[in-house]
């Protein structure tokens, strides 16, 4: 069984023509005719299943200035027409997990949005943007957002590291920032995505290991090469998540190499499904 914590539900229509760009540059094949096919409720679950992922967690993403515009509402009724459809007899069962996304610029009410969008639509935790909303992560005005999720118990995803896409202001990925709010918010589970890329490996590394709410996630990372960036894989492995960063990252090709790393059965097994499937307190 594997939980894919980080794919994109962005409809070519939701992004900037830059970024299309950059997937048709990457993509062997008609990248917008393969996202019109899958991004539909019957086309995920069948694509997630076919890919043996069991569950995945579905990323909302309002970064207007960088990259586009997926909203919350079209991620949580997507989600939620897609877990609407019968499970397979057997197999991978291919549900979503909507993880919202707020924009300090654009709300004002963090709080109170976040509130709103787990009652009312089902989400399941938070991504918080701050290289393409250009905040740092230990800004004052993210904490009524950081409290609130913490107080509904619902995780969060943060990206950390680099961007390929234009207007990402890097330096505010820097896994760092994180110290404060780890501290401030220790009830809050935090995701730290990419695990800082390329620049602060170690830094994530040391997050990871200095907080017991503070987690790596390796989407848009090559598998392949998890032990040249963490040689002590096997010793954080309880404290790291899969994410496959689709569709900039094929489904099954980076849980085919994490499933070839020389390292402990249980720690593929932690780092594929068990440490996901404790912080989304996933019990079937």
């Amino acid at each position: 069984m594997v939980i894919d914590f980080h794919i994109h539900l962005s409809r070519p229509e939701h992004e900037h023509p830059w970024v299309m760009d950059w997937f048709r540059s990457n993509y062997d094949g008609d990248i917008d005719a393969y996202m019109e096919e899958v991004l539909t409720p019957a086309g995920l679950r069948r694509h997630l299943r076919e890919n043996d992922i069991d569950w995945a967690v579905g990323l909302a993403e309002v970064t207007p200035i960088t990259t586009g515009w997926a909203s919350n509402e079209y991620v949580g009724e997507l989600c939620a027409a897609a877990n609407a459809l019968p499970d397979p007899p057997s197999g991978p069962r291919g549900r979503l997990l909507p993880f919202a996304s707020i924009n300090p610029y654009i709300v004002n009410d963090l709080a109170a949005e976040l509130a709103y969008l787990a009652r009312d639509f089902g989400f399941k935790g938070i991504k918080v943007y701050p290289v393409y909303h250009h905040h740092y992560l230990n800004d004052p005005r993210l904490y009524p957002l950081y409290g609130k999720a913490q107080e509904l118990g619902l995780p969060m995803l943060v990206h950390t590291g680099s961007s390929v896409f234009k207007g990402a202001r890097i330096k505010y990925g820097d896994p760092l920032a994180l110290d404060d709010v780890a501290i401030d918010f220790p009830d809050l589970t935090i995701l730290m995505a990419h695990s800082g890329r390329p620049f602060w490996y170690e830094q994530a590394f040391w997050m990871a290991r200095r907080h017991e709410n503070v987690y790596m996630e390796i989407s848009g990372l090559p598998a392949k090469k998890l032990l040249d960036y963490f040689p002590r894989l096997e010793y954080i492995a309880h404290k790291v998540v899969y994410g496959s960063d689709w569709p900039g990252v094929d489904f099954k090709r980076n849980v085919t190499a994490v499933r070839a790393l020389p390292i402990s059965e249980s720690a593929k097994q932690a780092i594929l499904y068990d440490n996901a499937a404790k912080i989304l307190e996933i019990r079937d």
